[in-house]
């Protein structure tokens, strides 16, 4: 599922995130910042190697979190455009899980716009992700509590 418009993009696709369509997606001759934010799969948690995640999602609940979460970040900082891109499905070893990028006329209020629709989206947004070690093991992980209060 995806929506775009001229100022936001929500997708979540179970098809590799286009980081470089992300960035052009995000450039425009008003933005002086643009901040962009790659999460990936890494190989190794807590002394465990990761054999790959897969993500689950319950979609027109995530997107309409996602929705709503851009809104309460464009009435605290002056985005011009934003994009919240998230993988469903497998996502292997080094590959691109989730991606987050804003565009503002400054660096301050895009590094903190960003961060914030990070840090929200892994607490407010019903994606769900399943860790698979070398070992066979397989283990759901619970979503983490971010630095600064939870939007309600």
């Amino acid at each position: 599922m995806a929506e775009q418009s001229n100022k936001r993009w929500l997708s979540l696709s179970e098809a590799p995130l286009d980081v470089t369509a992300a960035y052009q997606f995000l450039q425009t001759p008003a933005a002086g910042g643009i901040a962009l934010f790659i999460g990936t799969t890494r190989q190794w948690t807590d002394g465990r190697e990761t054999t790959l995640l897969m993500y689950e999602s319950y979609e027109p609940m995530a997107l309409k979190e996602m929705h709503r979460l851009l809104d309460v970040a464009v009435n605290r900082w002056p985005i011009h455009r934003a994009c919240i891109l998230h993988r469903l499905g497998e996502v292997p070893l080094a590959e691109a899980s989730v991606l987050v990028g804003v565009a503002t006329a400054h660096r301050p209020e895009a590094f903190e716009a960003c961060r914030f629709l990070i840090d929200q989206l892994k607490v407010q947004v019903p994606i769900w992700k399943q860790e698979h070690l070398t070992d066979g093991q397989v283990h759901w992980i619970e979503g983490n509590e971010p630095p600064e209060t939870t939007v309600t």
